[in-house]
């Protein structure tokens, strides 16, 4: 990549903010955002799924992380009132949520590991950019730009699809990390009492890169899952000419030496990799190239060169396929960043993604507890709006605040989610007395 390029993709990550975010001032805001901003009730809502059962939420373990690293695990609360004084008092600097234990953690030293054990939790997903290193040219480690973030935007349309419509996975929340990746809630009653052995499986199913220093990463076999070819088509057609001209991935000779490594044919491999050498063409150009050759020497003998038939689409998936991070996933007890939390490093707040414009999401756009606390300070410090009688409530602050649409993505989630469990509850009554 130009220096030229390499000073536009800066300019892009950092001044995308409308207002500076200073680590050191964290201390001094988030009592502000604890007191005024965190929507305690839908956060409540969600975690106790309507209150059906009077410990899901009293058995919930979350852990806090405190000024200067501190790591305070198994906190359990009884009650919303609870909760809010407490991260009020505590002001954590990351909420991170565990499992529902048998018991409530925060006496879990009164009773022994055999007693004392995760139930259930949610499944979740981790996904983070840095994975992604072996495939972006723009960015490396936590830094992300416009050019890299359709990997992320890729990864939650394809993994959103297959939890919907191949497992039947109807509450789904999507969450941006605040930082480089996104995270996923999938909240349906049968999915929170999955063992880890049924959680490892559907990893296993949802996973397609094949992992250590392996040349060729991704292997096609006749005949394609029909998960693999919804994937394929999502990225060939919605994602992957904008994806290989933003990263250039055949522009230099390291470029077109690490795509040539995924072709087959050693014979086709350095034919193509002199052709290369030898001429100056785009990225574009050299890709129709790829496809077009090894379309042809699939086409001179099927058997023989039967490897060669899925090579552009196996190119594509180690290209832009996600990558889990299968420990967060396969293990009830494993702790996972909370909704609503704020990314210490750049502010920003963690916040539900809307999965039916996924395509419009902005990660620069979100805004920082900085920004949000400007806001607050801009207004006045009481707000109503008006009943449909004339008479005026108070609203929550919240709502006066930027951060508002992406609480109202969060409520119509966790209204869906309540309404479908009791729906669920009411179905198993009535199951039983007929019975």
């Amino acid at each position: 990549m130009s220096e030229e390029k390499e000073i536009e993709v800066k300019k892009e990550t950092t001044n995308q903010e409308e207002f500076a975010y200073d680590a050191s001032s964290l201390p001094s805001l988030l009592p502000i955002y604890y007191k005024l901003l965190f929507p305690y009730g839908p956060f409540y809502s969600w975690l106790s799924y309507g209150g059906l059962n009077k410990t899901t939420f009293s058995n919930r373990e979350f852990s806090f992380t405190l000024q200067n690293d501190i790591y305070v695990r198994y906190q359990s609360f009884t009650s919303q009132q609870e909760m809010e004084k407490e991260i009020q008092k505590m002001k954590p600097h990351k909420i991170d949520i565990g499992a529902i234990f048998s018991h409530p953690p925060k006496d879990h030293n009164k009773y022994h590991s055999g007693i004392f054990k995760p139930l259930e939790k949610e499944l979740v997903f981790d996904i983070d950019m840095t994975d992604y290193d072996d495939v972006r040219k723009c960015c490396q480690g936590a830094d992300i730009c416009t050019k890299c973030w359709p990997l992320m935007t890729m990864a939650i349309k394809l993994i959103d699809r297959a939890l919907r419509e191949d497992f039947g996975f109807m509450h789904r929340l999507w969450i941006y990390s605040g930082r480089r990746g996104v995270h996923c809630w999938v909240c349906d009653d049968k999915v929170r009492k999955l063992p880890n052995k049924a959680r490892s499986a559907i990893v296993d199913y949802l996973s397609v890169i094949q992992g250590g220093n392996l040349e060729k990463r991704v292997n096609l076999k006749d005949p394609v899952h029909p998960f693999l070819r919804h994937c394929i088509t999502t990225i060939s057609k919605q994602h992957w000419e904008e994806y290989r001209q933003a990263q250039e991935i055949l522009e230099t000779p390291s470029d077109v030496e690490k795509v040539l490594k995924m072709v087959p044919d050693a014979e086709m491999k350095e034919k193509l990799k002199t052709e290369f050498n030898n001429d100056n063409r785009t990225t574009e150009t050299r890709w129709e190239r790829i496809r077009k050759a090894t379309a042809e020497r699939y086409q001179e003998d099927m058997k023989k060169y039967r490897k060669l038939r899925y090579t552009p689409q196996e190119i594509m998936l180690e290209f832009c396929y996600p990558r889990l991070d299968a420990n967060v996933s396969t293990s009830i007890n494993h702790l996972l960043k909370s909704p609503f939390s704020v990314h210490p490093k750049t502010g920003r707040v963690c916040v539900p993604i809307d999965i039916d414009s996924v395509d419009d999401f902005d990660p620069f756009a979100v805004p920082t507890i900085s920004q949000l606390c400007h806001e607050l300070d801009s207004q006045k410090a009481e707000k109503t709006e008006d009943n449909s009688d004339g008479s005026t409530r108070k609203i929550h602050l919240y709502k006066t605040t930027s951060i508002k649409k992406h609480v109202k993505i969060f409520e119509d989630f966790v209204n869906k989610l309540l309404a479908d469990s009791r729906k669920e509850k009411l179905n198993q009554k009535d199951a039983t007395m007929d019975f």
